[in-house]
């Protein structure tokens, strides 16, 4: 049986990088992506973000098209958002993301750069090639 250990730092943003990532939905939208990823076989190591974007550190299942599985993480928790919070207005996920390639040295940095997002984009220490900063797609 072959042995694959492949580590992906994912990002993508709300449609038209709106502030629609609340407090109040916050924690649920973290929840369903963290359902759908262990339901695709999938590993989360870490998700956080800010009002307007997200990050995951992730391990995809060699099975799976990246693609394929960022398409359905994405479908699956706008979805529920929608559905559970109808009364705030339809919650939207851009088109596009970026997925970055990372290796086992690098795991626990972009981990920790995940963990604090909130503190990289208050105190303006977000590494740019990172971010979104540089992207169009909405």
């Amino acid at each position: 049986m072959p042995y694959i250990e492949v580590y992906y730092h994912i990002v993508w943003s709300t449609k038209n990088r709106s502030p629609a990532i609340t407090n109040v939905i916050e924690k649920k939208i973290f929840e369903y992506i963290g359902l759908k990823i262990f339901g695709l076989g999938g590993y989360l190591y870490a998700i956080n973000g800010v009002s307007d974007h997200l990050h995951l550190i992730v391990s995809v299942p060699v099975t799976i098209p990246i693609a394929k599985f960022v398409g359905q993480i994405k479908a699956v928790s706008s979805t529920k958002i929608n559905k559970i919070f109808f009364e705030l207005g339809q919650f939207r996920w851009q088109s596009g993301y970026s997925v970055f390639s990372i290796g086992r040295k690098e795991l626990k940095s972009h981990i920790r750069y995940v963990e604090n997002q909130k503190t990289h984009h208050a105190e303006g220490t977000s590494q740019f090639h990172l971010e979104l900063n540089n992207r169009t797609d909405s």
